[in-house]
């Protein structure tokens, strides 16, 4: 079985508290990423259950065994970190089965299992040459070939997709997940991309200063985020929050502006709220009576969309509009919002309310 699971895992480096009591339960088989800004905690996460640092707290579990207290070699892991790491005077062939011979593997069953993943890669004409003569999107498929050659308990990712270019991150996340999906192992991979995270990943962990802040698919980490901090880190654009309180069966915002009362959302009359919208789910477009008057402030023209920037008062509201969209900045615009998809937040605890956007 290769679950992987962490109780209550602590870390300090000095003063700063690394890892605060992390817990994640990582399935057999799925491709698990944790997610969160720089200084998370994410790294030190990975470290832990490879064993590479020593805990504070908490323990480690690998397929149910409680390996805590074994070295990282004992734990049968396989790395692939931010850095290649590849020996530059030993060809890809042997850079790649550097850690069978490290188990005294045949010749025979090196050369079969070299074979089979330079394929799975699409390395096979490069298993000569030397990482020098390498470019980086193939050096990251040699330092990919490397941990997938054996097959071991789980796959830990540090980041290895952060030093290529733009092109070869999108070509190598298809790779990635079609590895998966061939060998069926359990992947665990850290990430501060959440483009990565949505699109790769079974299961997300969001992680923010040493602690999880929520566990579940990308689809119910971006629609049901479970406080606005996870909504304004995941996603992009930034989603949108506007300031306002219930006042009978409506929404009365900060900066004059009023909507119905989204569905289910249950708040006390004049409790501060944020009201939390996403580009998606306003329109340029008016029509029914959910709508905020704005005026342009800028545009950002993408291609396949327009992100029209609308100061509403003193706030920004981000809309995903057309690319055939015709307004200037300091036009008068009028935005309607999806209110069925609209999030509500407490203004001074930052939890989501129950019924809001789901």
């Amino acid at each position: 079985m290769g679950t992987v699971a962490t109780y209550g895992i602590r870390k300090a480096f000095g003063e700063v508290q690394a890892l605060d009591g992390v817990d994640l339960q990582v399935p057999d088989g799925s491709f698990f990423v944790v997610l969160g800004p720089s200084g998370a905690g994410k790294t030190t996460t990975l470290r832990a259950i490879a064993g590479l640092d020593r805990l504070d707290a908490g323990s480690v579990h690998l397929g149910g065994r409680d390996v805590t207290g074994e070295s990282p070699g004992a734990r049968d892991l396989a790395m692939v970190f931010q850095s290649y790491a590849l020996y530059p005077r030993y060809t890809v062939f042997e850079n790649i089965a550097s850690p069978l011979r490290a188990r005294r593997a045949s010749a025979s069953e090196i050369a079969a299992a070299v074979d089979d993943v330079a394929r799975l890669l699409h390395i096979e004409r490069l298993l000569q040459r030397r990482p020098a003569q390498l470019s980086g999107g193939e050096m990251q498929r040699v330092a990919l070939a490397r941990a997938l050659v054996r097959r071991p308990h789980a796959f830990l990712m540090d980041e290895p997709l952060t030093n290529l270019d733009l092109k070869l991150r999108v070509e190598m996340r298809t790779e990635l997940t079609r590895i998966h999906r061939r060998l069926g192992g359990t992947f665990v991979y850290v990430t501060n991309d959440q483009v990565e995270a949505m699109s790769m990943a079974d299961q997300v962990a969001v992680l923010k200063d040493g602690a999880v802040q929520q566990v579940g698919t990308p689809a119910e980490v971006y629609e049901q985020p479970v406080d606005r901090w996870v909504a304004s880190f995941v996603g992009s654009p930034r989603i949108s929050l506007l300031e306002c309180h219930v006042d009978d069966d409506r929404l009365v915002g900060s900066q004059g502006w009023t909507l119905p009362r989204p569905r289910g959302a249950a708040a006390d009359r004049g409790r501060p709220l944020l009201l939390g919208l996403r580009a998606e789910d306003v329109s340029v477009e008016r029509r029914g009576e959910a709508t905020v008057d704005g005026e342009v402030f800028g545009l950002e023209p993408l291609g396949d969309h327009t992100l029209v920037d609308v100061k509403v008062g003193t706030e920004m509201l981000t809309v995903k509009a057309r690319p055939t969209v015709v307004s200037r900045p300091g036009d008068r615009l009028s935005v309607t919002v999806d209110l069925d998809r609209a999030h509500l937040f407490d203004a001074s605890t930052g939890l989501a309310l129950s019924g809001a956007g789901r």
